[in-house]
């Protein structure tokens, strides 16, 4: 069975998780609309807990193997809102009470959700994000899970060699001509596109394509765009042959992912905290991107997946 499924990834690598909007979605609706669906239903009971996750296969496999280990190690009964949108829906509904924890990014919380604008130390981004979600919201974070993932510009291997591209700022050399596409998100946050062109002079020779991030990869690889904004962790990188460019003016700040919970969870139940904790440094950069390829390029299911990493990782 592992060896089918290791040759289905293979031949067709494209077949990931993309999230559930259409090609021509509109970013609010993108953002907006599953907060409404999640506030028309009303608070959930209280001796329940609930893990949301973001509209990405990474988010959905880590809101899982949280779920299984609050499973695993408390009595608490899991209710999973998976796949709820990107960053500002979920942290609305967490805010807003509809959920009870999902995991974060530092650079993600400090730049899209503070306002703010960090500096390259992943330390310092921490615990100024953990202050203030603490004191702005009433959010706990625990400490990261071991990995970085931060945004990866992302090209075909063929025209970095082509080209002799390393590094972004080799980008603006083949830039005006030719097409990038990207996520919604990374269009409008402020460590995205309009911050990153600015940085390293960056002008395509059109505007780039708004897409479902889960659809960047396969526009790249069938030459729809030329250029993606990705993620580091993301299996698909090496399974499509493709390069990530060195970010070597540092534009984008450190991307550690955290579990972000109520406060409130966390005093009533501070076995979650304990269940949590024991995740805390356990998944590297190469074990997660190991993840999402067993996700979005062998089709695994991610139940099994988290269950099976947690019997090792987490015994």
């Amino acid at each position: 069975m592992a060896a089918d499924v290791r040759k289905q990834g293979r031949r067709n690598p494209l077949r990931g998780r993309a999230a559930p909007f259409g090609h021509g979605t509109r970013p609010a609706l993108v953002l907006y609309t599953p907060l409404i669906l999640l506030l028309s239903a009303g608070c959930h009971r209280s001796d329940r807990i609930v893990v949301g996750s973001k509209n990405f296969t990474e988010s959905d496999l880590l809101g899982e193997i949280v779920a299984q280990q609050i499973e695993r190690r408390t009595s608490l009964p899991v209710e999973r809102r998976f796949h709820l949108g990107g960053t500002f829906v979920c942290h609305q509904a967490i805010t807003a009470g509809q959920i009870d924890l999902y995991v974060e990014y530092t650079g993600t919380a400090y730049t899209a959700v503070l306002k703010l604008s960090p500096g390259p130390d992943p330390d310092s981004v921490y615990r100024a994000v953990a202050a203030e979600y603490q004191r702005r919201f009433g959010l706990v974070w625990g400490r990261p899970l071991g990995f970085d993932n931060t945004f990866a510009i992302t090209v075909r291997r063929a025209d970095a060699a082509r080209y002799g591209l390393k590094r972004i700022s080799d980008l603006a050399r083949v830039a005006p001509r030719w097409h990038a596409g990207f996520g919604y998100e990374f269009l409008e946050r402020a460590d995205g596109f309009r911050g990153l062109a600015g940085v390293y002079g960056l002008r395509f020779a059109s505007p780039p394509t708004a897409m479902d991030l889960g659809l960047t990869y396969r526009a790249l690889a069938e030459g729809k765009v030329d250029v993606i904004a990705g993620n580091s962790t993301d299996g698909q990188i090496a399974a499509l042959d493709l390069v990530a460019l060195e970010d070597d003016r540092h534009y984008f700040p450190p991307y550690q992912a955290a579990a972000v919970t109520r406060a409130q969870v966390l005093e009533a139940h501070p076995e979650v905290r304990r269940a949590l904790a024991e995740l805390e440094g356990r998944i590297p950069d190469a074990e997660m991107r190991r993840l999402n390829a067993l996700a979005d390029v062998e089709h695994r299911d991610i139940a099994v997946i988290a269950r099976d990493w947690l019997r090792v990782n987490a015994p």
